[in-house]
This record gives C-alpha cells, sequence and structure tokens, in this order.
C-alpha cells in the first residue's frame, strides 16, 4: 500500500473520530424506552382509578416488554399519590392514573404539597364513566323535561344526594342544577351506595351517580332513570337520553388520566399516550368497558395539558358559586 493512499485512510479515520466526538451525546428520552419496569401510581385499591390501571397496566406491559406495576396509594382523597408523583424522577417510569378528584382538590384547596399547575405533565385523558340521574319512580316526573319543570316549581324544596361534599357526585349533580337552572338542596353521604339507596328509598329525589353502581336498581325498577351524564347515550340504557340532549349547557367535568412528572421528554409522553389508545382499540377491552358503563376517550399529552387546565377552573367556577372553597 502506498503512503498516499495510508495517508488518505489515516485522515478519514481521523475525520470521521473528530465528527463522531463533536456530536452531542444522545438525550436519554430519543432512547428505547421502556428499558425497566414502569410504576403506574392509582387511588384507593379497588376505587375505579385503581381499576382502571389494572386494565390498562398489563396490556401496556405485554406491548413494552416490561412490567407495569400497579401502586394503589390511597389517602386524602388523591393527594398522597399525586405528591409522590410530583417528587418522582420525569423520565417516563413512574405515572399516575387519576380521576376528577384532581382536578377538584387543585380548585378546592389553595394549599397542597404540590402546585397542580406546575409539577405534572399531562400523559393522555383515559375517558369517563357514564352517569346517570335517577329518582324514584313514583316521584310523578317521567322524563328529564319534566323532572326540570318540577324541580323549578319547588325552589330548594328538593334533595339531591352525594358521596360527600366536595366529591365528583356533589359538583356534577350541582353543574346540573346550574345548567337546569334549577335550586335543589345537598344532602351528602359516606359514599355512593349511601346516596343511592337514599333515593331508591324516596327520601332523596334525585342525584347523579355512576351507571355502573345504579344499574342493579334500576334494573329491579326501584330506580328511574331520567338521562345520562355523557355527551351521547349509553348503549346499556339506548331509551334513556343524554342530558345534553336537554340542556344544552351540561357538560362532562371530569375525567380519568395519566400523569406524569413536570418535565418528562414529550417523546415519552406521546409514546405512550400512542399505546394507551391502542389498549383501547383491543376488542376485549372494548367488551369490558362496555360493560362497565364507560367511554374511552384518549388524547395526545397536548391535549390533555389543555384538558386538565380547563377542569381546574370549571370546577373552580362551580366550587366559588356554592360557596365551598376553604370549607372542607
Amino acid at each position: 500500500m502506498t503512503a498516499f493512499k495510508l495517508n488518505a485512510r489515516a485522515t478519514a479515520v481521523a475525520a470521521t473520530l473528530a465528527a463522531a466526538l463533536s456530536m452531542p451525546a444522545q438525550p436519554v428520552h430519543a432512547q428505547k424506552y421502556p428499558v425497566k419496569p414502569v410504576r403506574m401510581l392509582s387511588g384507593a385499591f379497588g376505587g375505579p382509578a385503581d381499576n382502571m390501571a389494572r386494565l390498562i397496566g398489563p396490556k401496556l406491559a405485554d406491548m413494552w416488554g416490561q412490567p407495569v406495576v400497579i401502586e394503589s396509594r390511597p389517602g386524602a382523597a388523591g393527594t398522597i399519590a399525586a405528591n409522590i408523583l410530583a417528587r418522582a424522577a420525569p423520565d417516563g417510569y413512574t405515572l399516575l392514573l387519576i380521576s376528577a378528584q384532581f382536578a377538584i382538590g387543585a380548585a378546592m384547596h389553595a394549599k397542597l404539597p404540590y402546585d397542580p399547575h406546575k409539577d405534572f405533565a399531562g400523559v393522555t385523558q383515559i375517558g369517563v364513566s357514564v352517569s346517570v340521574l335517577p329518582v324514584h319512580p313514583t316521584l310523578g316526573p317521567k322524563n328529564l323535561k319534566d323532572f326540570i319543570a318540577y324541580a323549578r316549581e319547588r325552589p330548594g324544596k328538593i334533595l339531591f344526594s352525594s358521596g360527600g361534599a366536595g366529591s365528583a357526585t356533589h359538583l356534577s349533580a350541582e353543574r346540573f342544577n346550574a345548567a337546569a337552572g334549577i335550586k335543589g338542596v345537598h344532602v351528602g353521604f359516606k359514599g355512593t351506595p349511601d346516596a343511592l339507596l337514599e333515593v331508591a328509598g324516596g327520601r332523596v329525589q334525585y342525584c347523579i351517580v355512576g351507571l355502573g353502581s345504579a344499574l342493579p336498581l334500576i334494573k329491579n325498577h326501584q330506580l328511574l332513570p331520567l338521562a345520562v351524564s355523557t355527551p351521547t347515550r349509553s348503549p346499556l340504557l339506548p331509551d334513556v337520553p343524554a342530558i345534553p340532549e336537554v340542556v344544552p349547557g351540561f357538560g362532562v367535568d371530569g375525567s380519568h388520566a395519566l400523569l406524569a412528572p413536570a418535565g418528562t421528554p414529550m417523546p415519552i409522553r406521546s409514546l405512550i399516550s400512542r399505546d394507551v389508545a391502542r389498549v383501547f382499540d383491543m376488542p376485549d377491552v372494548k367488551e369490558r368497558l362496555a360493560a362497565q358503563a364507560y367511554v374511552a376517550l384518549p388524547t395526545t399529552p397536548q391535549e390533555h395539558d389543555k384538558i386538565i387546565r380547563e377542569q381546574i377552573k370549571s370546577f373552580g367556577e362551580i366550587i366559588q358559586r356554592i360557596g365551598l372553597k376553604g370549607q372542607i
């Protein structure tokens, strides 16, 4: 080999090494994800958010080839789990499946151990449970329009129940009252089952609760469903109208969603969002959600960042209107 060829090769090798050394290190978020187990936090074991995490977690684990460990962290209306997430590394390996209670807490409490606006990044909205507005069959009104007229004739004299002051069932009913132009008196109970039984017993006139909880009483003709809360009718009650059909100003307040710590790279958040949407396209998942009266509404991270801000604002307006802020 001639000296010229040796010099040319040496020059080429040197140029290649120089180019490689001058390139910036590949950022972590551009590498393969995930390469280790993912931790998914949820609320109380057996609660709606925890159940949803246990539905989608194993599916994501199958896709990723890495375990998705579901960790229930109950307490303080979700504040404990949210605080853990806020302090986790922003690398996509710690996620939190939230319910509407996250936005309610952010709207209701000025002092939290985290900043709900700055300490989290949206990954994807998950969806909403179908809620229903039932009354006792002997109350009189047989449809939502007649019920609204009935309530307007009795301002401050009809009762509505919920799973407790400041709960999602309480604030959903308050939003309905405002949209329908009626004035009901709130009666809070320890949970949704008690709220339903009071309506079934005729001691309270109405409530807005998850359809899954109310369906057995509806099938037994102990409750009469007047409307569902979702934008469209539920296949489980096809003859029952959606509230927006009669009350155009009514909308869904809260939803289940996935959050990550603030600073989690967008490529990772987008990958998780896409894969959650793929889970909801699986036939067995669609079947389970339909049986649970659940509507999947996955979004992009950018869309969910906007949604969570709007939900906090919406709940804040309701809480301010009814004077609940700072009382609980």
